[in-house]
């Protein structure tokens, strides 16, 4: 019987027909590199001036100690590694777990690799310690570590300095006198960085190189604020402008909101226009929607005549640069029936068997105001390529962040076409994907190039959702590619939370996104505590500003407007501690209605935490458990709760602490805890 060839790699023969060479039976193991995304096919997120932590397993065979190092900067053309990356010992972290932290230090395409390999210094170190504990003739060990140390000086890339120090380290080994000396030279930690830094690395393992893109600050740290420029400064039916929307620029900026967002600023079409609350019959002087893009004076490039000009425009994103705003703009791919593109290239709209074309529709829902648009059209280069134009040509006008409207509707080859596109010229435009889809496909949406994502975060409500979502968020592998922004409300979505709790609910999801979320964001009307529906169990505003001009009070004396502010401060001051959504860590607290959970810098000199009552009608109280040597405070030693909201100082000793929240009178703490 022929015996059945065994599993497991096979040897290759050279193209001569002889063996190659045998590997190096010493040789590392690498395993789960992170970040990284879809196996290193797509780059993973980091931001400018954040740190980012790289993390492997990596290991050896038997007892072999490994060290391994991560090697980081700008790719080649082609991806590869470059000789003038820089380079860092990783630390352990766990059984054969290592991590290092970087800086990235500019925007655009970055990349990382891992290398490891047997530590024979370390661990002679630590086989030599153990023999001299044993009480063992050590003499021909030291020797061995003496000609370790000189061996590294032979190779092509040690310098002249270290070739010196070597020499030096390889002679004190060797002067053992008195015993244990030598020993004591060797496990300097000077000597052990000398061995690590003249190592051969020609023998190392290689994980990589694993692409990453570096996006600017605002992408990994921003707090948004949507508002209506038509509503601003509007006396129905007269709209407002972009001058009189530019009155309300420093009370935003006030707020301590650094991007203020605009729905669609174009033309919208007069064909099926939507009237007040979404009704299908509009009077004259009705609005409509702002998503029903194009009219006679325009489509994509143009903006609203009531609004202005692009002059008016223009001017409204330099008055808001200089109350430390940025304009982001809404990318819809929509079109009214009146935009000029349906009778310039009817053939980039979806037809009905009739001939004509199809409404927008998530079925039974129609919405005859939009026609979408087809993306496998015969004429699909023309289409994309002017879509691309829409992006560059408000970028050409100081644009440079997009909300982009139901991004999951349309086809992933072209975002990543498109945003590709956009990035290869302007590396620092920030995307936001606005999907409130099926996991899968907000994920992917994140993995291919939006910068921040929406979320869940509207619907999660008691501790439990909270808790899980929070941890699924900062703790899972879809942080190496899913940034999170918490919006509070939108001009669609008043959960019921906010309509049945009154003001305490709105400081409680103020609270929540703001320390929660490296971004988050409120549609205007949040700070008035707007929540009345259109009707029981909708989430729609009775008063939809959708379809309608919506002007406000600005100066009412119940508005959140100075919470809003203080919470902007507090995350301001504590930046890093926020923006470095891994570091998010959720303690106990003995009540179904409180959340605890804490924010820190990576060097762990900054903590936050938050204990919030999550019941905006009664009082609740509980005692918290805190994970101290998570949040680096010793335990034996009191520590100082300040709280950032109210100016109060605590001292606490050990993790269990006693909080009383009444939700009239304050809804959470936000304590900021020092060691004393």
């Amino acid at each position: 019987m022929a015996i059945p060839p065994t599993g497991g790699p096979r040897r290759t023969r050279n193209s001569d027909g002889s063996n190659p060479p045998l590997p190096s039976p010493h040789q590392a193991v690498i395993e789960e590199p992170r970040p990284r995304v879809e196996c290193g096919s797509l780059p993973a997120k980091a931001t400018v001036g954040l740190p980012l932590t790289i993390s492997a397993r990596a290991f050896g065979c038997g007892h072999q100690m490994v060290v391994a190092w991560v090697r980081h900067g700008r790719p080649d053309p082609g991806g590869s590694a470059a000789p003038d990356w820089r380079q860092t010992v990783m630390h352990a972290d766990g059984e054969d777990r290592f991590c290092a932290t970087f800086v990235p230090p500019r925007v655009g395409p970055w990349a990382y690799e891992i290398l490891a390999m047997p530590d024979t210094y370390a661990s002679w170190l630590r086989d030599l310690r153990l023999r001299i504990q044993a009480g063992q003739d050590v003499s021909l060990d030291l020797e061995d570590g003496a000609r370790m140390a000189e061996g590294a000086t032979t190779l092509t890339g040690t310098g002249d300095e270290d070739r010196r120090a070597l020499a030096r380290l390889a002679a004190a080994i060797r002067r053992d006198d008195p015993p244990g000396r030598g020993l004591g030279e060797a496990r300097r930690p000077a000597a052990l960085a000398l061995m690590r830094r003249t190592a051969d690395l020609s023998g190392a393992t290689r994980s990589g190189p694993w692409p990453l893109f570096v996006d600017r600050e605002r992408a990994g740290f921003s707090a948004w604020y949507e508002m209506f420029p038509r509503s601003e400064g509007a006396d129905p039916p007269r709209s407002g402008t972009f001058r009189t929307a530019a009155t309300r620029l420093p009370a935003i900026a006030a707020m301590g909101f650094d991007v203020v967002y605009l729905p669609p600023i174009h033309p919208i079409g007069t064909t099926h226009r939507k009237g007040p609350g979404n009704t299908l019959e509009a009077a004259p002087a009705d609005v409509g929607s702002p998503w029903a893009i194009g009219a006679a004076a325009g489509g994509h490039t143009e903006v609203h005549p009531d609004l202005g000009g692009l002059d008016d425009f223009a001017d409204f994103v330099a008055q808001a640069a200089g109350h430390g705003l940025e304009v982001a703009l809404d990318y819809a791919l929509n079109c009214s029936p009146d935009h000029p593109w349906i009778r310039e290239h009817p053939q980039w709209f979806r037809h009905r068997s009739d001939g004509t074309l199809r409404h927008a529709e998530n079925p039974p829902k129609l919405y005859q105001d939009i026609y979408p648009l087809d993306f496998d059209t015969t004429d699909r280069e023309n289409l994309w390529r002017a879509l691309r134009d829409v992006l560059l040509f408000w970028i050409s006008r100081g644009v440079r962040i997009f909300r982009v409207d139901n991004p999951h509707t349309k086809p992933f080859p072209f975002w990543e076409w498109v945003l590709g596109e956009v990035r290869h010229r302007h590396p620092d435009v920030i995307f936001l994907a606005e999907a409130f889809t099926r996991p899968a496909l907000m994920q992917r949406l994140a993995k291919i190039g939006f910068t921040q994502s929406y979320t869940y975060f509207t619907w999660r409500n008691t501790k439990s959702e909270l808790s899980e979502y929070l941890s699924e968020l900062s703790a899972g592998r879809e942080a190496d590619w899913f940034r999170p922004n918490f919006w509070v409300n939108t001009p669609d979505i008043l959960h019921a939370y906010l309509q049945e709790g009154g003001p305490p609910a709105f400081r409680v999801r103020a609270t929540l996104a703001a320390m929660t979320a490296p971004s988050w964001g409120v549609y205007s009307g949040f700070e008035l505590c707007e929540r009345v529906a259109e009707a029981p169990g909708s989430e729609e505003y009775a008063v939809s500003e959708k379809y309608q001009l919506r002007p406000r009070d600005w100066d009412r004396p119940d508005s959140l407007a100075p919470y809003l502010a203080r919470l902007n401060e507090i995350r301001r001051r504590h930046r890093e501690a926020i923006a470095l959504l891994p570091t998010l860590r959720l303690h106990e607290i003995k009540n179904e209605n409180m959340l605890c959970v804490s924010r820190m810098s990576h060097a762990r000199d900054d903590v936050l935490l938050t204990v919030i009552n999550l019941d905006p009608q009664s009082v609740q109280e509980g005692t918290t458990w805190l994970d101290l040597e998570t949040l680096g405070i010793p335990a034996d030693r009191p520590f100082e709760a300040h709280d950032e909201l109210t100016g109060a100082t605590h001292l606490w000793r050990g993790p269990e602490n006693y909080v009383r929240l009444d939700p009239a009178i304050q809804v959470a703490h936000i304590f900021h805890l020092r060691a004393r």
